[in-house]
């Protein structure tokens, strides 16, 4: 729908902007990522209604100051859990409803699944995440996921695997300190599944050394009801699947008579009676005997009579042998009653199922052996723990090496990327390495700083502490093409040598699961304040280097960026009817020149400025 049509819904006008894109066929690195496939608006701010389908690869927006540029990467915020306002909901509207559809093969859907199983959420038909909130006055809504009800922090679960957002004043997805290792992991192309597993059977270790080194009167009030426990469950002498059989003869019992007299009147309908079934077709088979005599084709119609019958017949012994064996005794079903009752106790106590109370059973048996066997069971648990101790600080050692000297290659990549960014910044990473075992965790012993100074002569400071929200993105957008080079260089040199038959080294199928935890969608706002020339286009050089294995979303005000853009969006803000109403809407060919030209020159266009814009994005694009 073009700009400025309008619809007609509800007795109300509004217009609605609908840009429509199809994803390219230009192939990532890491196609399994999350995409962003399409972001809707209705209500929002000045937006009545409007829907724009993103693409993989550079997207980016521009308008005029004003224009309402950044409302988009807002509305995203909000469905990565940033908090809401009722303040954005458009005047006169009940609420405010922002959706986006994301789309993600390989790891990256298999850890949104894992979020949607977590919080008891199904996944759509086509694999798709679908996310919606709604906003109500008084900052009140809803959230859906999936078309489930949802709330913000299953939202921000799954930010984690989705999106993250550079711009003044973040506070989506906080560079913190989970953040920061996993950028240097990513590009030091660390293997932590090692150190991570290594301290999980150590603090399995410790915690039942703990268990068993317990003051001594919780240890024997454990002990009482622990004994009591084990005897409980043992003198019941319970079997797997008991209580379904009980049911089953509990239904029988309480039914006898009914059951015997259906059984018997079936039994006397297939078999016994006169005008029983069997009878019948004996009597006619004698009669298709007569026939085959003289027509050999009733031959095969006999043997199905033959065959019927025996069948029937059968079915009429079963059932008899079954009434035979049915005796109605209410001291038995008794029995069975109050045997269901003590299962049901059981279940209630330890359960839910009785399969869960043997396996109770067991697990306390286990604890009281090793309580009677206490001082034995403390060597050898202490013994595997200093073994344990041993080989987790062996791997964490291996792993905090490896991230020193991939800090400090990534060190230099980024402070020659800064340069570029017309930013004479000095740049650290700082790693401080504890073995003391309450520093220690899954990703090892180690805490990452990045340090930054922006102005010669000051202090360093770390980089979330940034003032300038365009200096805080321009530095993400110089760390993460300088991670992206460092992992595409592996990944050439991996090719190659598989190309010419040689070994690949032992880690590098790990690369792509560094990249895949570290990646997601990237969001660029107020990445060129204060910055223009051959800084800007060095910055346009930069996103579209990230944007060839990385869907990249970014606003800019200047021409020298939007040239670089694979798919080029403008935000317009018009007045219809006395009010003000933002749509947007994907520009090609001749409309993407003249916007291009409005940058270079303002508001009035000359043929000057369209030749310099068509030069730019041919020699960009």
């Amino acid at each position: 729908m073009s700009l400025g049509q309008i619809v007609s819904t509800r007795g109300q006008s509004f217009v609605c902007f609908h840009v429509m894109l199809r994803k390219t066929s230009k192939p990532f690195y890491g196609s399994d990522w999350p995409v962003l496939v399409e972001l809707r608006l209705e209500n929002y701010a000045v937006i009545d209604n409007a829907a724009v389908e993103f693409a993989s690869g550079l997207n980016l927006l521009t308008g005029e100051t004003g224009a309402g540029k950044s409302i988009l990467i807002d509305a995203l915020a909000l469905l990565l859990g940033d908090k809401a306002s009722s303040e954005v909901i458009r005047s006169g509207a009940e609420r405010a409803v922002v959706s986006a559809v994301f789309e993600s093969e390989g790891e990256a859907q298999d850890a949104i699944e894992k979020v949607l199983e977590k919080n008891g959420l199904d996944e759509s038909e086509d694999g798709s995440l679908i996310v919606r909130r709604e906003i109500a006055p008084g900052g009140k809504g809803r959230v859906f996921v999936n078309n489930q009800a949802a709330t913000v922090a299953v939202l921000r679960q799954l930010a984690l695997h989705l999106a993250t957002i550079h711009a003044q004043n973040e506070s989506i997805l906080a560079f913190d300190a989970a953040a920061r290792l996993a950028l240097l992991d990513g590009f030091a192309e660390s293997e932590t599944a090692t150190v991570a597993s290594g301290f999980e059977a150590w603090k399995e270790i410790r915690a039942r050394i703990e268990g068993l080194e317990r003051g001594e009167q919780d240890r024997l009030r454990l002990v009482d009801l622990w004994i009591f426990q084990k005897k409980e469950i043992e003198e019941a002498k319970l079997q797997a699947g008991e209580d379904e059989r009980l049911e089953t003869k509990k239904r029988v019992l309480a039914n006898a008579e009914k059951i015997y007299n259906a059984a018997m009147h079936a039994f006397d309908l297939l078999y016994e009676g006169d005008a029983s079934t069997s009878s019948s077709l004996r009597a006619a088979q004698k009669q298709i005997e007569e026939l085959a005599r003289y027509e050999p084709k009733f031959q095969e119609a006999l043997a199905a009579l033959e065959t019927a019958r025996i069948s029937v017949e059968d079915v009429g012994a079963t059932v008899r042998d079954y009434a035979g064996g049915i005796h109605a005794s209410p001291e038995h079903l008794a029995e069975v009653e109050d045997r269901l009752a003590a299962l049901d106790r059981l279940k209630r106590k330890y359960g839910p199922g009785l399969e869960d109370v043997i396996a109770f059973g067991a697990d306390v048996a286990r604890k009281l052996s090793e309580i009677e066997n206490k001082d034995e069971i403390l060597r050898e648990l202490r013994s595997d723990l200093n073994r344990a101790s041993a080989e987790y600080l062996r791997t964490a050692r291996l792993l905090s090496k490896k991230r020193q000297d991939a800090a400090h290659k990534l060190e230099k990549l980024v402070e020659s990327e800064i340069n570029d960014l017309a930013m004479k910044s000095a740049f650290r990473i700082e790693i401080t390495t504890s073995e003391a075992e309450e520093n220690w965790s899954v990703t090892g012993i180690d805490q990452v700083l990045y340090m930054i100074t922006t102005n010669p002569g000051e202090p360093m400071r770390q980089l979330e502490h940034i003032a300038s929200g365009g200096e805080l993105s321009r530095v993400m957008l110089a760390l993460k093409v300088s991670v992206e080079a460092g992992i595409k260089n592996r990944v050439a040199r991996a090719n190659a040598s598989a190309s010419s038959g040689q070994a690949l080294p032992a880690k590098a199928s790990t690369t792509r699961q560094a990249r895949g935890t570290a990646q997601r969608t990237m969001v660029f706002d107020e990445i060129d304040t204060g910055i223009g020339g051959r800084a800007a286009e060095s910055v346009g050089k930069k996103l579209k280097s990230l944007a060839r294995s990385n869907q990249v979303l970014c606003v800019t005000h200047l021409p020298q960026i939007a040239t670089f853009a694979d798919h080029h969006y403008v935000i317009e803000k018009r007045e219809r009817n006395g009010r003000t109403r933002t749509g947007i809407r994907l520009v090609v060919g001749e409309e993407r020149t003249e916007e291009v030209a409005r940058m270079l020159s303002g508001a009035k266009l000359t043929d000057t400025s369209r030749k310099h814009a068509e030069q730019m994005i041919k020699a960009n694009g």
